[in-house]
């Protein structure tokens, strides 16, 4: 097992113009842990994430995910922008599952998970179909292969998301409140399939407001809040006995 953590931000900064979303974010994931992120709306968890697989960049400060620098190489002291054909290529050992399931419409379950595969990694159709239905059966939509999007219930679509992600065997997996679109009575199968990726080991980042998650899966709680850390530690100590105000007075309002 790697000895540096999985994931590691160094005062991490992100603005979008005058707003600063993100003000000198620290934080270390170490592998095979179950990261969770909390915190109200417009507190900078998402674009956290975001930058993590460089679909943001960061404006200053510096990631790391396994040891290697998130969008950038450095020599000497400065640091060079990589391509897009670089940042591509690492992106791919990083899953994401977004709020909303962006699958494509237009193909069934199976062509869904197996499309990345097919296309990013030139992977034979029978092997990348052979692992899909596999995948499929592990989120419990063996019998759902066949299926379009739009004939999948909300929480199906976030499975099949899901299997889509594990597709391309990651080492790291990023959720983005992934059960926040859904029927209250769908989030407990996507967070099911959640629960079992954690006991098989899968280092993750999870942006949640679910805490009876954070509490029973979580190995370490973030609580931000106006773009830093206010306050983290094992979920259970942050979510039973938060020790900073501002961690107190949300939590009031979502436990």
């Amino acid at each position: 097992m790697s000895t540096h953590a999985m994931v590691k931000a160094e005062g991490v900064h992100k603005s979008y113009g005058s707003v600063e979303v993100l003000k000198g974010i620290d934080l270390e994931v170490a592998p095979q842990e179950v990261f969770c992120l909390v915190g109200p709306s417009g507190s900078g968890k998402s674009t956290f994430l975001r930058c993590i697989n460089h679909l943001e960049q960061v404006n200053a400060g510096r990631l790391y995910v396994d040891g290697q620098l998130v969008g950038y190489r450095q020599k000497g002291d400065k640091l060079y922008e990589l391509k897009d054909s670089e940042v591509a290529l690492k992106r791919r050992d990083i899953g994401m599952v977004f709020q909303r399931f962006n699958l494509f419409p237009h193909m069934t379950a199976i062509e869904n998970v197996m499309e990345a595969p097919v296309q990013v990694k030139g992977e034979a159709k029978a092997v990348a179909r052979a692992r899909a239905e596999r995948l499929l059966d592990r989120v419990g939509l063996g019998d759902k292969a066949k299926n379009y999007p739009s004939q999948l219930s909300g929480g199906q679509q976030q499975r099949v998301a899901i299997a889509r992600a594990l597709a391309m065997e990651p080492k790291l997996m990023l959720f983005d409140e992934p059960t926040s679109a859904l029927d209250p009575e769908l989030v407990g199968d996507v967070l099911d399939v959640m629960r079992g990726l954690a006991e098989d080991g899968m280092t993750m980042i999870v942006v949640t407001h679910e805490m009876g998650f954070a509490r029973e899966v979580g190995d370490a709680l973030v609580f931000m809040d106006g773009g830093v850390v206010v306050e983290s530690g094992h979920p259970r100590d942050v979510l039973t006995n938060p020790q900073h105000d501002r961690t107190k007075s949300f939590l009031s309002k979502v436990l």
